[in-house]
């Protein structure tokens, strides 16, 4: 016989707590047994006044519906308030109950101005503590990378930079220092430039790509179990070179361990970067760059003597430093006598020039240890190195699929920044909620081989002991 069902579901009721409609393994059911933002209140207080103005949206049921709508991939907070007024599981997860009404979507982006993004690094921090306090984090062996994330503007706002009027209204002598600039397309006029969006630069990640307006994110993700340990934010066209020192001191001073050994891809393979990882007494498997040949008689073939602070070329002649300096270096040059006369100029000298200069960058012996080094590699390097490709490589592409990292959200470095927090936290969330779901799962094991069914009264006995919490 057909059943027909009437779709007029009037309740007058609802009996027991909207919990018991959330399956177990949803993700926000795991998260939520490891998560506990009772420090949060006391954390945002000096963010608003005591006893003036109405009264403010509970800031736990805000960052829970933040979280919320990034464990869930829903970045979009009209999105996600929108979702949130049928999906049962976010409403428990924050706190609503079935009948309460959603604040406004405008307020949670009024709660992220208000609260900042150093205080959202806090937050996040908490996050990483947690991790470290469960033992799912180690903090001694990282691995660094970094990754390009596209701006939220449109090709519609992006102008050339007028590098020619800039150049016209200086005098002749900076004129001719800016020739170089106006013909380079990644710094001269050829450059584009977003109105909408000035922090977001132009950059690619390969050569063969267009520049797109972007920003770059700057991770540290711990060996152990995947956990980031330190995230951050810089515009598109910053060198990871220049941030990796500052990113592991501040990864050290957040989980309190001191780092011994990172990783990280050849776009880290700079003289400043071994050097400074000798300085803090960290092993570095980054695999360095192959020296480009410009020349017949190129840089590897000038020997420098550290010691000294001389340079020797092949013939046996020294080359020692000038008053020239660059950003990365230093020129070191030899006398016209010692060049003339010898065998080697011919392909060795510039057309134009009787003496011969390298630039020796800073820390080039660290550098040349590194090459050695990285010569000698055996099976516990190439397994580490390894490691960071999945390690560090796969969660910035977890980031990006399942978390909405693939595109920014808001405008702005501040915002991105905010952006990059959340997701991070998200991320370390479902680490910890995982590694609580297999402790668990060993502990029920253990517990039910020690009591087994009696299978004579054909009967089952299960252990009913509570969930143990793990504070966050």
């Amino acid at each position: 016989m057909l059943e027909r069902r009437s779709r007029e579901q009037f309740e007058f009721f609802l009996c027991g707590s909207l919990r018991d409609l959330v399956p177990d393994e949803h993700v926000l059911a795991r998260v939520d047994r490891v998560l506990d933002l009772s420090w949060l209140h006391d954390m945002v207080a000096e963010s608003y006044a005591a006893s003036v103005g109405r009264p403010a949206i509970d800031p736990e049921a805000a960052l829970r519906l933040m979280l919320a709508g990034f464990l869930l991939g829903i970045v979009h907070d009209r999105r996600l308030i929108r979702e949130a007024q049928v999906n049962l599981a976010i409403r428990w997860f924050a706190g609503y109950g079935l009948q309460e009404k959603l604040p406004d979507h405008s307020s949670l982006t009024r709660i992220r101005k208000r609260w900042g993004a150093d205080l959202f690094r806090r937050i996040f921090e908490k996050s990483v503590q947690a991790c470290v306090a469960a033992g799912i984090a180690k903090g001694e062996v990282v691995h660094v990378d970094a990754s390009l994330i596209r701006a939220d503007v449109s090709w519609e706002s992006l102008v050339a930079r007028h590098v020619d009027d800039v150049a016209d209204a200086n005098d002749d002598d900076a004129r001719k220092d800016e020739t170089a600039a106006r013909n380079s397309k990644k710094t001269g006029k050829y450059k584009k430039v977003c109105t909408t969006d000035p922090d977001a630069s132009m950059a690619t990640n390969g050569r063969n790509r267009r520049l797109e307006p972007s920003y770059k994110q700057h991770g540290v993700v711990d060996d152990e179990c995947g956990v980031i340990v330190e995230i951050d934010v810089t515009t598109g066209e910053a060198n990871e070179g220049d941030h990796i020192l500052s990113r592991l001191d501040t990864a050290a001073q957040t989980t309190g361990v001191a780092i011994t050994l990172a990783t990280a891809d050849a776009g880290y393979a700079y003289g400043k970067v071994f050097g400074g990882l000798e300085e803090r007494k960290i092993s570095a498997v980054i695999p360095t760059k192959a020296e480009p040949i410009r020349s017949k008689v190129p840089l590897r073939r000038f020997r420098y003597d550290a010691h000294h602070d001389i340079v020797k070329c092949l013939r046996g002649k020294i080359l020692r430093p000038n008053r020239t300096k660059v950003a990365y270096g230093r020129f070191f040059a030899s006398k016209a006598r010692d060049c003339k006369g010898c065998d080697l100029a011919a392909i060795c000298l510039s057309p134009s020039r009787v003496t011969k200069a390298v630039v020796i960058v800073n820390d080039y012996p660290a550098l040349l240890r590194a090459r050695r080094k990285r010569d000698r590699w055996g099976k516990e390097e190439k397994r580490l190195y390894r490691r960071h490709r999945w390690r560090s490589e796969g969660f910035h592409g977890e980031a990006k699929s399942w978390h909405g990292l693939a595109r920014a959200v808001r405008r702005g470095l501040e915002n991105m920044r905010i952006q990059s927090f959340l997701t991070a936290m998200a991320i370390n969330l479902k680490r910890l909620a995982a590694a609580f779901l297999l402790l668990w799962s060993f502990i029920w094991r253990s517990i039910y081989q020690e009591k087994r069914p009696d299978r004579s009264s054909g009967g089952r006995s299960f252990p009913t002991t509570p969930l143990p919490a793990i504070i966050c």
